[in-house]
């Protein structure tokens, strides 16, 4: 362990020690059981004074990062630095933070600032202890993250939700891990047989998905007697698309819908003079340059939210409410 005090920053010397030792622990170069230098080996080592070096071995000793054993020195305790140092998920988390960082100072935030935001934000993300863990689980990165926005906005401090799309659901175990830990997750309903197969032990709750507004309005202003073509890029979506269209545009006369690799959709396009597509098959808007082009894009329908998600969540609190006071 390499410690430099840099005494031209803004952040103090007790601040800059403390960090020092918490980021080897939490990045490899401490592990837990690994010996500390003693409080004067360390404060001549890195030129401070004891004191510091002791005020800062006994803050980490009460936060249980560190421990005293009579007689032989200051060790690494078995904390959650030193598990996940160990765990192959620690380079990523490093190169968040970095990137959070990176992004903070190039605004010209300060350390100081940069220190508040974060921890502003762990006591928002937690709620004290309150909030729920959520994942939405979709088939396009975008497009899921966007869903997973509009529920914790509709949520607020109840839940923090994590969008994951099924084909990193699929193929990367870590991500499985964490979302089995998860208190629920939500998806569209084509999509839940095959995570309760992945997650059999995961609450899953599958959304109605309604069109956006703007995709409502731009649906509502179509002229009564444009030919329309719905494209979805799979055929698990052709039923939600036009049932969409069709209770939002029902005066159009004329719409044909249509998957992706229908081997007949450049004939039955050529005609059209709108296009409605859904998330991923916008390479079927080359068919007809010409024609209008409208996104179908999609939100949870507020009222599955309000109607599922919200009672799921705030009785889960009330569960976990009843389990403390039955264990006091």
């Amino acid at each position: 362990m390499k410690i430099t005090i840099d005494r031209t920053l803004a952040i103090s010397i007790h601040q800059q020690l403390k960090g020092a030792i918490e980021h080897a622990m939490a990045f490899g170069a401490l592990g837990a059981g690994e010996p500390l230098p003693s409080v004067r080996d360390l404060a001549a080592e890195v030129g401070v004074a004891p004191m510091t070096v002791s005020k800062v071995y006994g803050e980490l000793k009460a936060e249980g990062r560190i421990e005293a054993r009579s007689g032989s020195g200051t060790f690494v305790a078995q904390g959650a630095l030193g598990r996940i140092a160990q765990h192959d998920v620690a380079p990523r988390l490093r190169n968040c933070i970095d990137a959070a960082i990176d992004l903070a100072l190039k605004t010209g935030l300060k350390p100081a600032d940069i220190l508040a935001m974060i921890n502003a934000r762990v006591t928002y993300r937690l709620g004290a202890g309150l909030r729920r863990d959520i994942v939405m689980v979709g088939l396009f990165r975008d497009a899921t993250a966007s869903y997973a926005r509009a529920v914790e906005k509709q949520v607020g401090h109840l839940a923090a939700i994590e969008p994951a799309t099924m084909d990193r659901l699929a193929a990367d175990d870590n991500l499985r891990a964490r979302i089995a830990a998860a208190d629920l997750v939500l998806t569209f309903a084509n999509l839940e047989d095959d995570i309760r197969r992945l997650l059999p032990d995961v609450n899953v709750l599958s959304l109605r998905f309604i069109p956006s507004e703007e995709t409502r309005l731009a649906l509502a202003s179509i002229d009564p007697m444009a030919r329309v073509g719905v494209v979805s890029r799979f055929a698990d979506f052709l039923p939600i698309l036009s049932l969409g269209v069709r209770r939002f545009a029902a005066h159009l006369q004329g719409v044909t819908t249509l998957v992706m690799d229908d081997p007949a959709l450049p004939a039955k396009l050529a005609d059209c003079d709108v296009l409605i597509l859904s998330t991923g098959a916008e390479a079927a808007a080359r068919l007809c340059p010409d024609a209008q082009k409208i996104e179908y894009r999609h939100i949870p329908d507020p009222g599955d939210v309000d109607r599922l998600v919200i009672p799921f969540i705030t009785k889960a609190d009330d569960f976990a409410e009843r389990g403390r006071k039955e264990a006091s």
